[in-house]
């Protein structure tokens, strides 16, 4: 009984893209849903099974699992995809040069249709239990009731990001809706603030019922603290038809979504329910380990079953050859990786750096085991994601299972910081960036690197700053700083920052002149870990005779100068198109007629 609403979800959904398939007659009669939507919707255990249904679409080959989380959010200061300056439809995807047949997303399972799919699900789902759910009186069916709207709001707070402007639809489909046009952003936006003003107060805290024990179900915290990261999105800086602003609807003001983030944050951080792990890296290896425990940092994650994810498959430090780690096949993982000055950017002794950046791969195995080796300059990998970490051995070819952590802790606390020091100044600010940065620093570094270092922020633009080059730091690697310049107008000057820090690192120039061309290493005890010497700026002897050394100064021009297309603007193009196969079937609703500005 509880799979027939996610049946009819996918019929239903499955019209968005090829209703000329069918009759309009088909609206006119029930879905099949509709005689057990009261059955259905009126008892917890089936209405979850319809709501689990809602995440099923973030799973499917082309939808997040396989095309989204490969692509979004690139490339940025310090991020890219690391075959950036190939000429093909996935490059397109990144250097700001996407057109609507793209070869890679173009068809009629691509993430667009899923992520529509998902919603029409999720409407599915919130017209029963308004209806049938007594959701006032009935906590289960109102946790249900508050993960439906959540839901939906990821789905949709991510085609906001990635297209702007796209079709709303808060209701099931109908026949007169089968064909929309594209919604006003802001219209969407404050629905999807009001639906999660709303969802926060049906669902529980961390750990508060056996129902948010996990990080895979939603919880009080991460409604929050999503719906601040969607308050600072709408009143942020984003590309409208007529050019890069705020939103002038005065609903979206900074003042009330400034405040309306921060009061969110705060209630988050007062709560208790979650908290910064003690390591950085002990929460990047807790999450490769696959811990769902909730009550941590992680606030909520998309759920992967183990042969869907594909996080390690594409975001992994690289691994040649099936080993002792891995046995998904050849040339795993290295997909993506940290733009190459990133390294050299953090203080030597914060403790992030070592878990971002890794300047290795595992080669060749030798009797099914395999050590790191070392790469060149222009090729890093993001450190956070290891199969090495993980408490299982991966077999399946393409898909390795991993949760993609949507958001974490240190974002509410950024959030706050960001908010705080617009409203109340750099003073109020400060306690936000002291306990981020404290996280990162061992304690003897604590009273230069955090304390007198955030002391010295005394004006707002200052912290602003701060915080800026704080949040490359933190996250690196998570695939949200795109997301973060658009709206701090700073794409494309910092997208022109990374080119002059790329050729002044290629030159050894300016705030890179110190840093060594030539790495010295050797294998440690295990005989397949790296002792490396000379990553550090002005390592430059050599350490001994037992090192082999290795030239470290390969950075090549066209990998500089494509991080995004000449010629064109980031500014102007800071959205994907709607890809063609979906105007072709939007009988004349859908166009492309802004995005593609130079």
């Amino acid at each position: 009984m509880k799979y027939k609403i996610i049946i009819a979800g996918l019929i239903i959904s499955g019209l968005l893209t090829s209703c000329q398939d069918f009759g309009e007659e088909f609206f006119d009669t029930p879905a099949q849903s509709t005689l057990g939507d009261e059955i259905i919707f009126s008892n917890a255990e089936l209405a979850q099974g319809a709501v689990d249904g809602i995440k099923v679409s973030f799973g499917e080959e082309q939808s997040y699992r396989g095309r989204l989380l490969a692509y979004q959010g690139l490339n940025t200061d310090t991020e890219w995809l690391l075959a950036s300056s190939s000429d093909n439809a996935k490059s397109d995807l990144v250097v700001y040069d996407s057109k609507a047949d793209n070869t890679e997303m173009n068809s009629p399972k691509n993430a667009w249709a899923m992520m529509y799919e998902g919603i029409e699900r999720a409407n599915l789902c919130v017209r029963g239990l308004r209806t049938y759910g007594n959701v006032t009186s009935n906590k289960q069916l109102g946790q249900l009731l508050g993960e439906a709207l959540t839901l939906r709001a990821v789905y949709y707070a991510d085609l906001l990001r990635n297209w702007g402007d796209v079709p709303a639809r808060f209701e099931p489909v109908v026949a007169a809706t089968i064909y929309i046009p594209k919604t006003n952003r802001d219209e969407i936006y404050k629905q999807l603030i009001a639906d999660l003003g709303e969802a926060s107060n049906l669902v529980a805290w961390p750990n508060e019922t056996s129902a948010t024990t996990s990080t895979e179900r939603v919880n009080k915290a991460f409604v929050k603290a999503l719906r601040a990261r969607l308050a600072m999105m709408a009143s942020g800086y984003q590309q409208y038809p007529d050019g890069v602003r705020r939103s002038t609807d005065p609903q979206l003001s900074v003042a009330n979504m400034y405040k309306l983030a921060l009061d969110e944050c705060r209630s988050v951080i007062a709560s208790g329910s979650a908290h910064l792990e003690p390591t950085f890296e002990g929460l990047w290896k807790k999450y490769n380990q696959e811990s769902v425990l909730a009550g941590g940092e992680s606030l909520w994650e998309i759920p992967f079953a183990a042969s869907r994810g594909r996080m390690l498959f594409t975001l992994a430090v690289r691994h040649d050859a099936v080993d002792q780690f891995q046995a998904m096949g050849t040339n795993k993982g290295g997909v993506n990786g940290p733009l190459p000055f990133v390294f050299y950017d953090y203080d030597q002794v914060d403790t992030r750096r070592d878990v971002t950046c890794v300047p290795y791969k595992w080669g060749a195995a030798v009797s099914g085991k395999a050590k790191q080796e070392l790469t060149d300059l222009q090729t890093w990998y993001f450190g956070k994601y290891r199969f090495e970490w993980m408490n299982r051995l991966v077999t399946a070819p393409n898909d390795d299972g991993v949760n993609k952590i949507y958001m974490r802790y240190a974002e509410v606390l950024l959030i706050a910081a960001e908010a705080a020091n617009e409203l109340e100044g750099p003073g109020a600010a400060a306690i936000y960036l002291k306990e981020i940065r404290r996280r990162a620093f061992a304690s003897g570094n604590q009273a230069v690197k955090v304390d007198a270092y955030v002391d010295a922020l005394t004006s707002k633009q200052a912290m602003m700053n701060a915080i800026v080059e704080e949040n490359k730091y933190e996250f690196t690697g998570e695939m949200e700083r795109k997301y973060s310049l658009i709206r701090w107008n700073l794409l494309k000057t910092k997208l022109d920052e990374a080119k002059v820090k790329m050729a002044h690192l290629k030159a050894r120039t300016d705030e890179y002149q110190n840093v060594p061309s030539t790495l010295y290493y050797k294998y440690k005890a295990d005989g397949i870990s790296l002792d490396i010497y000379g990553l550090n700026k002005g390592e430059i002897v050599s350490p001994g005779a037992d090192y082999t050394s290795k030239s470290w100064d390969k950075l090549e021009d066209n990998k500089i100068t494509t991080l995004y297309k000449a010629g064109v603007n980031p500014d102007k193009r800071q959205f994907w198109p709607i890809w063609q196969t979906f105007i072709d079937a939007s009988n004349g609703q859908l166009v492309n007629d802004w995005v593609f500005g130079n």
